[in-house]
């Protein structure tokens, strides 16, 4: 019996994954922004924070950094 498409990650690179993140972010961001306008300063704020955070490095661990070279996940503490 073989799987359906729906159900392997095989031919799914990492490019694919931070694509597929971003999507889903863009379409929360979306769904869940504010019914209300805020004040403006603040506004103002939240787009400076915005500019300024996207050309950050992630926090996020990259595949790499989870799994060493043999392939074996790495301990948690």
């Amino acid at each position: 019996m073989s799987s359906s498409p729906a159900n392997t990650t095989e031919g799914l690179g990492p490019e694919h994954y931070r694509e597929i993140c971003d999507e889903i972010g863009a379409r929360l961001a979306f769904a869940l922004r504010p019914a209300y306008d805020l004040p403006p300063r603040i506004a103002q704020l939240l787009d400076r924070l915005t500019l300024l955070d996207h050309d950050a490095p992630s926090i996020v661990p990259s595949m790499e950094d989870m799994i060493d070279l043999e392939g074996a996940p790495l301990a948690q503490s």
